[in-house]
């Protein structure tokens, strides 16, 4: 479990940005779709400067276009790429020309999916409403688990990290409200417990 990666999602200030980095997270990320967690490219660029380079700095996309996918991910100038909607490969192929390290995130379901069906570099398997704190069930011997570099997203909280990971065999895990003291504000203290949970 020591080697989990770790991602923690939806960062709005240096304070929080700062506390991943010092509790050893192996990437954060910035929120560039619509949400109660959504920054802007300046406020972006800005948190990413304060991350050193072997934490990898995220961008969440949902439903954008590619040109404001390019133009969002030059302008805050971060080193992957989430995106949440229907995207296609075009999106991956696009951005990889760039450079870009790409995660695409999908909503968990048992039919397995496929790392790399897009030329992604990492699979986010989520809840069905990305976002929303709200656990699926991890546990049912239905979840059809994928191979290679999966993270587990949806629900997940300091206190449910670890047996979820243990449960799934996910290679990596990625939370947002599970580290929130409410809705789209964050806490250093369960931000810490979490990393310090999923490395158990």
């Amino acid at each position: 479990m020591s080697d989990l990666f770790v991602k923690i999602c939806g960062l709005r200030t240096p304070e929080h940005v700062d506390t991943c980095v010092e509790a050893g997270a192996d990437a954060v990320g910035f929120v560039f779709a619509p949400s109660a967690r959504t920054v802007d490219a300046v406020t972006a660029r800005k948190l990413a400067a304060r991350v050193p380079s072997h934490v990898l700095t995220v961008g969440v996309f949902r439903g954008q276009s590619l040109p404001e996918v390019r133009r969002l991910t030059h302008e805050s100038g971060i080193d992957a790429v989430q995106l949440h909607g229907d995207e296609g490969p075009e999106y991956d192929a696009a951005l990889r020309e760039e450079g870009r390290t790409l995660i695409r995130a999908t909503t968990a379901s048992a039919t397995a999916a496929r790392l790399g069906e897009f030329g992604e570099d990492m699979l986010l398997l989520d809840a069905p409403d990305p976002g929303s704190g709200k656990p699926w069930n991890w546990a049912s011997p239905d979840f059809a688990a994928p191979d290679g570099r999966w993270l587990l997203a949806g629900g997940l909280h300091p206190a449910n990290v670890r047996r979820a990971a243990e449960v799934t065999g996910a290679w990596g895990v990625d939370v947002s409200s599970g580290v929130e003291s409410e809705r789209g504000v964050k806490s250093g203290e369960l931000i810490r417990a979490f990393v310090a949970a999923a490395r158990l």
